[in-house]
This record gives structure tokens, sequence and C-alpha cells, in this order.
């Protein structure tokens, strides 16, 4: 959706409510019974569970919300999808997995030992991000679901219109496979996997497939067959629909009527879109496309990469509500992400909270209601009546690397002698503990874009050389006061320059004092950076 201000506004004004007003207006166009409007989100489980797999059900519960505000029953299918076979093995997972591949995740031993399988294992992990998120959904697993039949007719009929849909997929995004064999793979009963089974032959009155276990070609490696030939019952065993028709199967036998996806899967979204309104007879549910995230060298964040930010290392350095910030924000355009932006996050959720509650003014109107309803989508929809006491990130990840022992409470009188806070409060322990991590796991070697002009340049060179000095000088605090008049900077915009360049921020504690606490030399390095 684009970011202009809008005239007539929807809900709590974001991006999140437009689109769940657009769908109510389509399943009005369409006469489809609203009384419950079921939303969806596809969870992978062949690999370990990144933030943008997570982004996908974050973003589906956001409209959710949505729904429900507008007056609308709602609910979100969170579907792993654990009947995937494994195409390849996840950095840094044993290679004894390599005999597995081409299995159904869910029939694959879990690596750690600390789950039934390898594809509950990935579940778990995802499950307890948006546990920690406090996103409500329920589950259903792939496994489940073949197991119990659920799909069966919807897979009877696709396999009886087999011929349609394969001419139908070769015409919308040239794949020619589904001409030669069916858009059904069975589990092989001999060597229990799934993408060599191939089947080849439908026989509708008894619900069967034929099979033959090939050698197919998964990712761009070659998987050896192992030569069985057998029948498997669509209602009874197992087996899985592809990807180019499961997603249509799901969103009728589900009766979905929202789900959102990556560009990565554009072609399957495309051909199930027919798939679920031709031959299923389901109109497909209202969509919309996001984008991946990035690492930060601008690659795609990927399961298999090991390049992964998982949602478990974020809540080492961050709140759950500086993620939900990260995914509720906007959902069009990649973004590279990193822990870096975790520090940017804390403090950007601090000023919108500060919008919330009155504490800073914001005069555009569409810019006051769209910050309100991101914060109250931030917060589930359930705000805080108070705001808690903010504490600058930044300063606190700069405090925890002077103090490594006994941090919680020398932080803690630091921040209380600097007048950020009055008092000790758990909420700050916390802070300063996540502070902590993230002052103890990484460098510092951000540099902030701050805008400094020639003056400002001269000035910040004359306090480099004074910090850099062997002398101690008398009074930081009146030395940096003189050296901006001398250079006519003026010193109130001389020391936000230096709160910006050191924290990030425009104010912060006495300067002169808090340079000495960071360490002369340590702040004299970061300002030449900048200069």
């Amino acid at each position: 959706m684009s970011e202009d201000d809008e005239r007539v506004i929807i809900g709590k004004g974001t991006w999140i409510d437009k689109l769940a007003s657009e769908m109510i207006e389509r399943e009005k166009q369409l006469g489809r019974d609203t009384s419950m409007l079921r939303v969806e989100s596809g969870l992978g489980a062949s690999g370990i569970p990144h933030i943008g797999s997570l982004g996908d059900a974050v973003r589906a519960f956001g409209v959710k919300l949505a729904l429900e505000n507008l007056g609308y029953k709602s609910e979100l299918i969170a579907y792993s999808d654990d009947l995937d076979g494994l195409r390849k093995i996840p950095e840094g997972l044993p290679s004894w997995l390599e005999e597995h591949l081409g299995k159904p995740v869910s029939l694959i031993p879990d690596p750690f030992g600390t789950h039934e399988s390898y594809g509950m294992h990935m579940s778990s992990i995802l499950l307890d991000g948006l546990d920690k998120l406090g996103i409500k959904y329920k589950f259903q697993r792939a496994i489940e679901t073949y197991k119990q039949g659920l799909l069966k007719s919807q897979i009877h009929t696709i396999l009886t219109n087999s011929e349609r849909i394969g001419k139908q997929i070769e015409d919308m995004v040239g794949q020619e496979k589904y001409q030669k064999f069916l858009p059904y793979y069975p589990v092989c009963t001999k060597c229990s996997r799934l993408y060599t089974a191939q089947s080849y032959e439908y026989d509708s009155e008894r619900m069967k497939v034929k099979y033959r276990c090939v050698d197919a070609e998964i990712g761009s490696r070659m998987l050896k067959g192992c030569g069985h030939e057998g029948e498997a019952d669509i209602a009874k065993d197992l087996g899985k629909l592809a990807w180019k028709v499961e997603f249509a199967a799901r969103w009728h036998a589900f009766d979905i009527r929202f789900e959102a996806y990556g560009k990565d899967i554009m072609d399957s979204v495309k051909v199930n879109d027919w798939v679920s309104d031709e031959i299923l007879g389901h109109p497909h549910p209202h969509h919309v496309k996001y984008e991946m995230f990035l690492d930060k060298g601008g690659k795609k964040i990927s399961k298999s990469a090991g390049n992964v930010v998982t949602s478990q290392k974020w809540f080492r350095y961050g709140t759950p509500k500086s993620m939900l910030l990260l995914l509720y924000k906007r959902i069009t355009g990649a973004r590279e992400l990193g822990f870096e932006d975790i520090p940017v996050l804390m403090d950007e959720y601090n000023e919108l909270e500060d919008i919330y509650f009155g504490k800073i003014k914001v005069d555009n109107e569409a810019k006051l209601v769209k910050s309100r309803g991101l914060y109250e989508y931030v917060n589930l929809l359930n705000p805080p009546k108070t705001a808690p006491t903010h504490v600058n990130f930044r300063l606190l990840i700069e405090l925890c690397r002077i103090f490594k022992e006994d941090r919680i409470s020398l932080v803690t009188k630091k921040l209380i002698d600097y007048g950020a806070i009055k008092a000790p409060e758990p909420h700050i322990d916390e802070l300063i503990t996540l502070a902590g991590n993230y002052a103890d796991d990484f460098e510092d070697s951000e540099t902030t874009a701050v805008q400094i002009n020639e003056q400002a340049k001269k000035a910040l060179g004359q306090l480099v050389k004074v910090l850099s000095s062997e002398s101690e000088p008398e009074d930081l605090q009146n030395t940096i006061y003189n050296i901006s008049k001398e250079n006519n900077v003026a010193p109130k915009e001389f020391f936000m320059i230096l709160y910006q360049i050191i924290i990030g921020a425009s104010r912060g504690p006495k300067i002169g004092p808090f340079i000495m606490d960071i360490g002369r030399k340590k702040v004299a390095q970061t300002i030449s950076r900048h200069i």
C-alpha cells in the first residue's frame, strides 16, 4: 500500500486496517458468509525458522486483529508443512541427515534429540517465537491433516482434473512436469521418500494412485529412487499434494479468506488461485505480497544458508515489542536485517509510545493517527494504560560496555546519577540485561549518519585532540562548551551532535561526565569515524 496520507481513516489508520477492509469488501462482493473470516499462515518445517517465517504469521495475526476491530469474528490457522520433504541439510546440522533427504521432515529423527521428529523440532522453534510475541493461533500440522483425510475430497477433485491442471500449469508458468505425472506425491512404502515417488495414474473409483520410485532432481542435486512400484490410497496412505495445488486444497478445506505470500512463491500462488477458483469452486483468498528479509550483505535470509536471524537470538538483545514493530511498520519493500537494527527499533518504539501518550506532539493529523495505530498493533490492540519509564537503549549499551561486573546495580546507579531514572525498576533491570548481552556480543562498529556542517566538523576535530591527549582536562564539560563557542557553533547544537554520535539520540546525560565514564579515547575514536 502507498504510504500517502489516507483521506478516510479506516480502523486504526494503518496498512493492516486497509487490508482488512479490502478483504471484507471483497467477501461482500462474492456474497460469501462473513460470520467467520479465517486467515492462514504457512510455516515451513524443513529448516531453522527465521524472522521471515515468523513474520508471515505475525502479519496474518495483525489482519485477524483488524477484522475483529471492525466487528468480525476471525481466527489464524498456523499451518506447519511438516510433510514436506527435506531438500538439503541446513548449515550446521549433522551430515547423517544425508540419508534422510527426500523424506517428509516429520518422519526424520530430531538431530537435537528433544522432539519426536525433525519437523516437530523446527515447528516448535517457530511456535515458541509466536508464543513469546503473544500471537494466538490454531496449530495445524500437515501430517495430521493428511492422516485424518481432511483434504481427501480436494485431492480426489484435483487428481480427477489432473490433465486440465497440467496444461494450465504449463500455460501459466511454463512447467511441463505435471503433464507427465500427477501433482501428488505418495510416500514410497519401501524407502519412505516423497519426491522420488512419482504417481502416473489415478483410479478414481478406488481413490488410489499408481506410482514408481525413480531418480528425481531436488534443488540442484539428483536423489536416487529405490525402483519400487506400488499403489497408494489417497485417504489412508501417507502422501501430499504438490505445492502448485496444495494451497488451493487447504484454502477450500479450511475455508481460508486471507493469506499473504512472499514473492519467491508467486508462481505457485498464481496456479493455486486458478485451481481454487476453477477446479475447487472456492474463490481464492485475498492476498498481499510481501518482500523477503535480506541479510546485511543483500542475500535472502534462508533456513538452509545459515544466515538466520531467529526470534530466539533476537530476544537475547531486544524485546518482543521491538520485533513486532519491525514486522508491523510496513509490508512492502525488501529490508536488510541484522541484529544491529535492534537498538534503533528499541528507541523507535519508545518514541512511538511517547507519541501515543502525548509526550511528543505531532502536528500532522494523518501521521499522528498512523503512529498511534501502529503502536496499538505492536501491543496487539491491548496497549498499556500508562507509559513505563524510558531509557535510551544505546545509552544502556554504552554503560554496559563500561560495567561488566555487578552490571545491573552499577548501571542503575549511573542512570540515577544522570537523572535518567528516579529509582531501580524490574523493567529497567530487564533492559539492562538485554543491552548487556548486546554489548558483550557485538563490537561497537556502527556509524549512524549525522548531519555535520564544516564549522561543527572543525569543532569536533578540536575536541578529538583534547580527548586523545595524555593529560586529562580539568573540566571537560566547560572545555566542550568553549570549543563550540570558539568555532561559532551553538553549544546546544554541539551537544546534540555529540549525543547523536555517541548514543544516536538528540539528548542524554550531562555530556562531560558521560564522556569520562565511557572513556575519552574511545569517544575520540567514535567521533573520528564521523569527520
